[in-house]
């Protein structure tokens, strides 16, 4: 029987590319400051533009090369700090705040989620989610290398709520590294396929693949009933 539900953060309680939006505002508006030429609408369309084209790791040097603004690693990681370090314009999405406040009266709720720390906890302030849950386990206070797919941050979470993993289910998005741990710890793994996700990619691991699937969060409940 299920009596404990893990949560992951982003794509999962809501959709993740909010969060970029509002960091690559933070940083027009940061480097509309720094160059004293450039609009910072102009240089978020341009931020925008790599970034949907699929360029998620050099985003930042893309832009400023078509920007023509010569840029060395310490402009780089100061981008990459503001990124990171600003309070998020991000919303908690209605159908997740119905089915937090619905799922908080019939299971115990715990949230495990990768990313850098502040980051992660900025992003749990502004959408304003932490009363729901009797256990937060930012992996990143364990170690970098304790990130998903590391068993190491899902049987904290399980000791913390006193939870067996059968008794347990995670539900996150991403197949390439999201339930590789839970699933060989024996919890119920649920993926969640948000219309706006960002990561899409299938895993050729044989372990990687949720047990189960679903389309909106709204038919969570349902599922779990069914488990």
């Amino acid at each position: 029987m299920i009596t404990t539900v893990i949560f992951d953060l982003d794509d999962t309680l809501y959709d993740e590319i909010e969060y970029c939006k509002s960091g690559f505002t933070c940083i027009a508006e940061f480097l509309t400051d720094q160059l004293n030429e450039q609009s910072a609408e102009r240089i978020f369309g341009i931020i925008w533009k790599h970034f949907a084209e699929g360029n998620h790791t050099k985003t930042f040097n893309a832009t400023l090369d078509e920007l023509g603004i010569a840029y060395d690693d310490k402009l780089i990681d100061d981008i990459v700090r503001v990124y990171r370090n600003h309070l998020p314009n991000i919303k908690l999405p209605q159908d997740s705040s119905d089915m937090l406040c619905q799922l908080s009266t019939q299971y115990i709720l715990g949230l495990l989620t990768d990313g850098f720390l502040p980051a992660q906890q900025l992003k749990m302030q502004a959408l304003g989610i932490e009363k729901y849950f009797k256990c937060i386990i930012y992996t990143e206070e364990l170690g970098r290398s304790y990130w998903k797919p590391s068993t190491k941050g899902f049987e904290k979470i399980l000791h913390n709520l006193n939870t067996k993993p059968e008794n347990a289910v995670y539900i996150a998005d991403n197949e390439k590294k999201d339930f590789i741990a839970p699933n060989k710890l024996g919890l119920a793994t649920i993926q969640l396929n948000r219309p706006a996700r960002i990561h899409r990619n299938i895993s050729r691991d044989l372990n990687a693949p949720a047990q189960h699937k679903i389309d909106q969060i709204s038919r969570l409940p349902a599922l779990l009933n069914a488990l």
